[in-house]
């Protein structure tokens, strides 16, 4: 199946409603943690220029969109979700790393994070270059938190004091320590020589 895997703009608010539908139903198939969302956020998302989404043949396949925390210091990649008919085809990998790249362009100075139950999700994130951390490392927003609320496994986060819970917590490097690191290897392997 080909997509059109782009920035969402206002063309695309009129999907709101079904893409929280779409987020609503996963959480009960899957019975996990999905937080719910309302459709004048991800409207939202999608004005801000702060959205992915993938169309195939007119009709929503996939959506993703950017939360940023901390006065810019963290963003994260949140509500990654393939409608069911659309899975198996590589969908969420390439809808990932469109919103990697557009949280990396937007906001290069930001360490880039998420949390998730999902193990195809931490295999993307692993290979987009996160590593599994503890929730200390992640934004302190009280903000960020309180959207945690709706999830079903809300009290072992709070009974946990946010230092653990059933989702695994992961981080990147922002863009510019990751260029830096990238220009140290390579002044590191010219001095070998």
């Amino acid at each position: 199946m080909k997509f059109d895997i782009q920035i969402a703009d206002v063309s695309h608010e009129a999907y709101a409603e079904e893409i929280c539908r779409e987020y609503a139903e996963s959480a009960r198939a899957r019975g996990t943690g999905i937080a719910q969302r309302q459709p004048e956020y991800i409207r939202t998302k999608i004005k801000n220029g702060n959205a992915i989404i993938a169309l195939q043949d007119g009709q929503v396949a996939g959506f993703c969109y950017i939360e940023v925390w901390s006065h810019e210091r963290y963003v994260a990649n949140s509500g990654l979700i393939v409608f069911p008919q659309y899975r198996q085809h590589g969908l969420a990998r390439q809808i990932k790393a469109k919103a990697f790249e557009l949280s990396r362009n937007k906001y290069p100075q930001a360490k880039l994070f998420g949390i998730t139950t999902s193990m195809a999700v931490m295999r993307i994130n692993s290979d987009l270059g996160y590593r599994p951390v503890t929730f200390s490392e992640l934004t302190q927003d009280e903000a960020f938190w309180a959207g945690c609320k709706s999830c079903p496994n809300y009290d072992i986060l709070e009974r946990n004091q946010r230092r653990m819970c059933l989702c695994t917590a992961m981080l990147a490097p922002s863009k510019e320590e990751a260029d830096a690191m990238a220009y140290d290897m390579s002044n590191m392997i010219v001095n070998q020589r």
